[in-house]
């Protein structure tokens, strides 16, 4: 998973306020449970130092996807009276956590946006037609991409379009053609369709031969889109469980390549030491998270050791010791590094962290 979108926060010196906190709509007054997490905020931040600028954005900040429904959270984060990053979360955290520190706490953000599948979604219905009981049906079809799990939240725009049924083969043409584009550019791993199976069968046989090993088939209609939610998205998490995109499944694919070559990339001293050297170009995480000590940073993003004493050798001054997550990704996202994330019983990783080599 490529980490640009985190680059907003780097861009700006700390300290940090970060804020983990449900903001889920499906239960009774969100409201007011909302209201009484912006002042959990203030108060929490205050007590940790923060300025009170900071603090007041921060706990302002929270809430404010009041208009995205069901079960969801927030991550936000803010330095120096404002807020440098508002994203939603697909899953509310278990419990609110609030800190503040010299780096941005962005591990769970970037965990929770892991796959980072690109897929595109088609919806296929057959609806009464406009001329009356007589005439044919029309088929409503709708069409969306996205990046899973982060799309179930921020869903991109929805493209909603009625055809004839004697025109859909036409037009299947058409819609065949843009899917298969956005297979080529790299925007989409997977087409997810569902719905009338005549037309799924159209549209499939006008795909180019290659690409119909893409297509997944799910079950469901229309009437499982919420607005303000990704379309088919309770297909998309059974369909998506526990997979990589397929630029992540090639990484780990040459991340075991190096195991077997028993280059040094696994274990929290390997990983820092690739760090070092500028030579990560992807961390690899076991899912659930395991806790590492802390770490010590420097000035510079490549400053990063085990111990003061490692970084005195690099001639380092002014380093600070910090939690060792936060401080892997932010050198990770300043030397270029990706992250990719794999579930611990099939990819048991020592200290739960390798990298795989960037030369």
């Amino acid at each position: 998973m490529r980490l640009h979108f985190l680059d907003p926060l780097y861009a700006r010196a700390g300290p940090f306020a970060s804020v983990y906190v449900d903001t889920s709509r499906d239960i009774d007054d969100p409201d007011k449970a909302i209201e009484l997490r912006r002042r959990h905020t203030r108060s929490d931040l205050i007590a940790l130092g923060a300025d009170p600028a900071t603090a007041d954005a921060s706990a302002d900040a929270v809430g404010t996807d009041a208009d995205l429904p069901g079960r969801h959270g927030q991550a936000l984060f803010a330095t120096h009276g404002e807020v440098v990053l508002t994203e939603e979360l697909p899953q509310p955290p278990p419990v609110d956590k609030t800190r503040y520190t010299a780096l941005p706490d962005a591990m769970p953000l970037a965990l929770q946006y892991a796959p980072d599948i690109p897929y595109a979604a088609v919806v296929l219905t057959r609806v009464e037609p406009k001329g009356g009981a007589t005439a044919p049906e029309d088929l409503l079809v709708k069409v969306q991409t996205g990046r899973w799990p982060s799309s179930a939240v921020a869903p991109r725009a929805l493209t909603s379009l009625r055809v004839p049924i004697h025109g859909w083969r036409q037009e299947a043409e058409r819609l065949a053609a843009e899917l298969a584009h956005l297979i080529d550019l790299g925007h989409a791993d997977t087409l997810v369709l569902c719905g009338d199976t005549w037309a799924r069968g159209v549209l499939v046989n006008r795909l180019p031969a290659p690409l119909r090993n893409r297509v997944a088939t799910v079950p469901g209609d229309e009437r499982d889109v919420e607005s303000g939610r990704a379309l088919l998205e309770p297909q998309l998490a059974a369909l998506f469980r526990g997979s990589l995109s397929a630029h992540d499944r090639d990484r780990l694919e040459s991340f075991a390549a190096q195991r077997a070559r028993h280059l040094a990339g696994e274990g929290l001293p390997a990983t820092v030491a690739a760090l070092q050297r500028g030579r990560a170009d992807a961390l690899v995480v076991n899912r659930p998270a395991q806790g590492w000590p802390p770490i010590w940073i420097g000035a510079d993003p490549k400053q990063v050791a085990l111990s003061a004493t490692d970084l005195e050798t690099f001639g380092a001054t002014g380093y600070e010791e910090q939690p060792a997550d936060a401080a892997l990704l932010y050198a990770a996202v300043a030397t270029g590094a990706e992250l990719i994330v794999v579930p611990r019983q099939e990819t048991p990783l020592e200290d739960g962290i390798g990298v795989l080599l960037r030369y």
